[in-house]
């Protein structure tokens, strides 16, 4: 049965509309997650609720515990996650209020855990694909049955924040034909995949960054009157994407890491085994905890 992870980002910090709702909080190998994970179901779809920056919006973008939000949806048994992030539009015809399903990421950031093959143990993943192009179209279906277009594809270019970028960096975003900019998507994917999560990203434009001469610059006033619009559609497509039900995984996000370990299973440490065995304890022999 497929099971929806929802990380809410700035702005939208719960999930209305849910049924049979409980918090739950627990811990990962990777410590904890930004917060309690609102469980309940939505139509017939099971739906786990995160709040990426905490209760309060207490985690700045580089400070977010991905490994740990990752590992928890993994851990109730989320198949796929969807990601809402506020961003920036780096193009003329993505205005502010525009929504994107992005295809493609240039991580910008550094410094941020990215794995969770680490300390003892060694997966290299495929990600040259970072988002689940079965996810989007069942996301895009949604949002259209509920009048809120998706515009689909385009570059999100990922920086570390909290600052907005300057005015050179945002020309040369776009120099590299990028088509939004934001602080969360990495490493954020890259653990999705890792996870065997299939992930998609509803990008949210709030403001056109600095580069537009004829805009107000992005500051926090102008991202937060947008998102508030913008938050309303992100739940009308949420609800919609629920009550029509998850179709059954034919991607190849559920086998990511076939033949992605390259540690001899003899080197791996007993530790090691026990903080991966969630994402690979099938493939090394041991029943996951």
């Amino acid at each position: 049965m497929s099971v929806l992870g929802v990380i809410g980002g700035s702005g939208i910090y719960h999930l209305g509309s849910m049924s049979s709702r409980r918090d739950i909080e627990l811990e990962t190998p990777f410590g904890s997650p930004s917060g309690a994970i609102l469980k309940g179901t939505v139509g017939t779809t099971e739906v786990l609720f995160l709040a990426r920056h905490g209760a309060g919006h207490v985690f700045s973008p580089a400070e977010v515990p991905y490994r740990a939000n990752i590992h928890a949806l993994k851990q109730l048994g989320a198949t796929h996650v969807l990601s809402l992030s506020a961003v920036g539009s780096l193009r003329e015809d993505l205005p502010p209020r525009s929504l994107v399903a992005p295809d493609q990421i240039i991580d910008r950031t550094s410094g941020r855990s990215r794995t969770f093959f680490d300390d003892g143990i060694v997966a290299h993943v495929g990600i040259a694909d970072p988002f689940c192009s079965s996810f989007q179209d069942e996301l895009d279906i949604a949002a259209h049955s509920v009048d809120h277009p998706l515009r689909r594809g385009g570059t999100y270019v990922c920086i570390d924040g909290p600052q907005f970028s300057t005015r050179a960096e945002s020309h040369r975003f776009r120099s590299w034909n990028a088509a939004i900019v934001g602080m969360t998507a990495m490493p954020e994917a890259r653990l999705a995949r890792e996870a065997e999560l299939c992930y998609a990203t509803l990008a949210m434009v709030t403001d056109f960054d600095v580069w537009h001469e004829s805009e107000t610059d992005v500051s926090v006033e102008v991202v937060m009157s947008n998102l508030e619009a913008n938050s309303q559609a992100a739940t009308d497509i949420i609800v919609s994407l629920a009550k029509r039900g998850l179709a059954e995984r034919t991607c190849r996000c559920g086998a990511a890491l076939d033949g992605a370990i390259v540690t001899s299973p003899d080197s791996i440490s007993y530790e090691a085994r026990e903080r991966v065995s969630l994402l690979v304890g099938d493939r090394l022999g041991i029943e996951p905890r």
